[in-house]
């Protein structure tokens, strides 16, 4: 495969294991836009519950793809953002495969609806 030697720790498995998780992906697409609070995030992402939110953030943060801004006021605000290794992913292979999914959805469904 043009060089490429998959084995379970290669850095292609790195990059999947990025999608391994429901909402890991999903977190830094919605904070594409800009930083935004952690209420904020889960309303505008919808659907997740606080552990599961929780539980992917801490993911982001430990693989670099997310920072988290901690501001000292009161009452005290958290912001999280991308950092720009999150940006990077956010606006290419993210964007790659949401451009891909428009293009072949219907196909990929149909094939799974006749599994």
């Amino acid at each position: 495969m043009n060089g490429y030697h998959l084995v379970a720790d290669c850095r292609l498995r790195a990059a999947t294991d990025l999608f391994a998780h429901t909402w890991d992906p999903v977190v830094p697409a919605a904070l594409r836009a800009g930083p935004r609070r952690r209420h904020a995030l889960r309303a505008g992402i919808g659907g997740v519950s606080d552990k599961a939110l929780t539980e992917a953030l801490r993911r982001l943060l430990d693989r670099g793809l997310i920072d988290r801004r901690r501001y000292a006021q009161a009452p005290p605000r958290v912001e999280y953002g991308l950092t720009d290794l999150g940006r990077s992913l956010v606006d290419g292979p993210m964007t790659v495969l949401a451009r891909w999914i428009q293009d072949h959805g219907d196909d990929r469904l149909a094939a799974e609806e006749r599994a």
